[in-house]
């Protein structure tokens, strides 16, 4: 249970108080957890689809846009925007990794915000217009179990930092419970089809791991949530063109 808690502090804003002290090794282990919380989070859009499905298309998709960010504190966002600014505005891992922790934000991080949340309105907003209110849970879900893969594929690229025991402490265990925690929600929600959708995306995420691990030699928390947003658009994308809209 404390384990689970740790997941819903570290990726929503609700007032998690856990009584005890965390311990590093804690920290990794919360991660079995993350689809699970992905899950409750994609779970709460969708009944937002339904709450606000009286009024116009993009109104409804603005407003679960606005839901998703309050309820995770946006902190992916800025993830992705400092990983913009890191990997577009230094030539070297030192210089990458300095740019990314500079509080301010720079001229690409806001292009890339900006990019990022119109093609998201967007996604969303055709997701609306289907009523694939399952492409909103699977979204969510793959997104936080792409921090594990994240984790367990990559070493920390900084010697101190927040994301340090995630990656730190993240294994098999927790690589293949929630891999297979997610795999079942996608056959549950979409069928067949969200296998194929399960491994097209993966695909797409590993060579972005990949493609940050040859920059920095590793992960760090920006660029974990830089493979968060990159997932859930990822999905977005391939369950309009997979998914069967329900009639």
């Amino acid at each position: 249970m404390k384990k689970f808690l740790i997941a819903l502090q570290f990726l929503t804003i609700l007032p998690i108080k856990i009584k005890s002290g965390i311990r590093p090794q804690e920290i990794g282990r919360s991660l079995v957890y993350f689809p699970i919380v992905g899950a409750l989070i994609g779970s709460t859009l969708a009944l937002s689809l339904f709450v606000f499905g009286s009024l116009p298309f993009p109104v409804t998709s603005a407003l679960i846009l606005v839901i998703l960010i309050v309820m995770t504190g946006g902190v992916h966002l800025e993830g992705f925007v400092d990983t913009c600014d890191g990997f577009c505005g230094g030539n070297s891992k030192e210089k990458i990794l300095e740019i990314m922790r500079d509080s301010h934000i720079g001229t690409m991080g806001a292009i890339g915000l900006i990019c990022l949340l119109v093609l998201k309105f967007t996604l969303i907003m055709n997701v609306v217009q289907k009523n694939q209110w399952q492409s909103l849970i699977m979204m969510a879900t793959f997104a936080r179990w792409t921090q594990i893969l994240s984790c367990f594929l990559s070493n920390y690229a900084r010697l101190e930092g927040k994301a340090k025991y995630f990656i730190k402490y993240a294994g098999h265990k927790e690589l293949l419970a929630g891999g297979l925690f997610t795999l079942v929600t996608f056959l549950l929600l979409a069928n067949l089809k969200g296998i194929v959708l399960f491994i097209l995306s993966i695909l797409i995420v590993l060579l972005f791991i990949n493609y940050v691990k040859r920059k920095i030699g590793g992960m760090t928390g920006d660029t974990i949530g830089a493979v968060n947003e990159l997932a859930e658009v990822i999905i977005l994308i391939f369950s309009l063109i997979l998914i069967t809209p329900n009639k």
